[in-house]
């Protein structure tokens, strides 16, 4: 029986758009792209050239350091373009898709032999859909994790299902191959009444406001990272497409995209490819796309993009809202316009409660400033951890102070809500990245 867990720090963003159980089928889409930077850690390079033909599962990059892991292609198809920017460096490769086979991996099912399982996750790109703490990247090679944490759930705003019905059988088989990738346990985060269960992993439910569906705080509340220590995390989704790449030598690419948020009309979930084009996925979907900002992925952790780009790693969120930049309100911040939101109770907003839905905008509403010690981070941040002095210490480049406060334990993603309410406008998701790359360079 599942442990249960809850989490009392955080916020559920009250955003308008959320999508329903409706699944439609991205059939728009026809040029797909790969972004080299969504997978953090490796140095990426490619050998190939525009014009170039590729299967779905071909290899489109490499790892500089051993070679092995790599990042494949989601569709086959011909190279489109090969997008670099400063110093050559390589923002995406598109293919154009056409029909034709895909890569053969019918040949590699493997149960339980783990440096074959290793190789074969490698070769097959989904080694680089995991993650390693600390520092919140693609797992390192030669890294053996203590445990594996997997989540089934997103509490982020108007986050949709990662699991599809017919997903649910191949999870207990990716969850039995990744328990032999560890000589800990594989623990399995679900939310509290998720019809969810396992004979292999440990099971916990989670219940609470987000950030409960991220990894971090679920491994905060079961058995936290110390120095020294190392752990893969991953979403469902692709435990299930280990599972059916070791067990039935498939390879899936689908995933389920919510397009959300107040600009959409009928909110729903779309059913499409890895890398698919943003303007074939949201076709439909906008009745302008002028003073819009589209996002891949959610308001607090995803990437700005145009309807010419493609959706980003983890692949399962739109949200489209609006720019604000042509907002022209009455009395500007000091307005007591009762439509406004405020965690700190500024409007009159609270009166009402604050589970009705907000239309937000992109501004940042405020100046970039000196950080306050308010203690307003602590009321979302869910782990023991000072955040504050944690910041401080990362904006210092003190490595001692940063291990003792938490540094290990923490990505990025974990400080969205904070940088969110925070007072003083800081990023504070791209401090915490800078850290931990600073860190991993410094210990290796």
């Amino acid at each position: 029986m599942a442990e249960k867990i809850r989490i009392k720090k955080g916020l559920d963003i009250p955003l308008g758009g959320k999508p329903s159980k409706e699944i439609s089928i991205d059939s728009s889409s026809h040029i797909f792209a790969i972004y080299p930077d969504d997978f953090r850690g490796p140095v990426w390079k490619t050998s190939l050239k525009v014009g170039d033909k590729v299967k779905a599962g071909d290899i489109l990059f490499t790892d500089k350091s051993s070679g092995k892991i790599c990042l494949v292609a989601p569709v086959s198809g011909e190279i489109k373009e090969i997008n670099r920017g400063e110093r050559r460096h390589i923002n995406f490769i598109s293919i154009e898709k056409s029909e034709g086979k895909p890569s053969d991996f019918s040949k590699n099912q493997i149960t339980n032999n783990p440096e074959a399982i290793k190789d074969l996750l490698k070769r097959s790109g989904l080694w680089a859909m995991m993650r390693q703490r600390p520092y919140d990247i693609v797992p390192e090679v030669e890294v053996k994790p203590r445990d594996i944490f997997v989540t089934a759930f997103d509490t982020a705003p108007l986050a949709g299902e990662i699991l599809a019905e017919e997903d649910k059988e191949w999870l207990e088989k990716g969850i039995a191959i990744l328990s032999t990738l560890t000589a800990g346990k594989v623990y399995l985060g679900i939310r509290y009444g998720q019809d969810l269960s396992s004979n292999i992993a440990q099971v916990y439910e989670f219940e609470g406001p987000h950030p409960a569906g991220n990894v971090g705080p679920q491994i905060a509340a079961i058995k936290p990272v110390n120095k020294g220590e190392t752990v893969w995390t991953l979403d469902a989704r692709t435990v299930v497409r280990i599972g059916k790449l070791c067990k039935a030598g498939i390879l899936d690419f689908e995933t389920l995209v919510a397009v959300t948020g107040p600009e959409v009309k009928n909110p729903h979930l779309v059913k499409a490819i890895v890398g698919s084009s943003i303007e074939g996925i949201i076709k439909g979907f906008l009745d302008s796309e002028n003073g819009k900002r589209i996002i891949s992925g959610n308001v607090l952790t995803g990437e700005k993009v145009t309807k010419d780009g493609f959706l980003h790693y983890p692949y399962r969120q739109i949200t489209v809202i609006e720019e604000g930049d042509t907002a022209d309100e009455f009395m500007g911040w000091a307005s007591m316009n009762p439509g406004k939101f405020s965690v700190k109770r500024n409007f009159p907003a609270f009166l009402k409660g604050l589970t009705k839905p907000f239309n937000f905008d992109a501004r940042i509403k405020g100046g970039k400033r000196a950080m306050i010690l308010s203690g307003e981070y602590d009321k979302v941040f869910p782990f023991d951890i000072y955040p504050e002095y944690l910041l401080k210490a990362i904006m210092a480049n003190d490595i001692d102070r940063m291990e003792k406060l938490g540094i290990y334990e923490v990505a990025p993603e974990d400080f969205a809500l904070p940088e969110f309410v925070d007072t003083s406008k800081q990023e504070l998701q791209k401090t915490v990245k800078e850290g931990l790359d600073y860190l991993r360079k410094e210990l290796s």
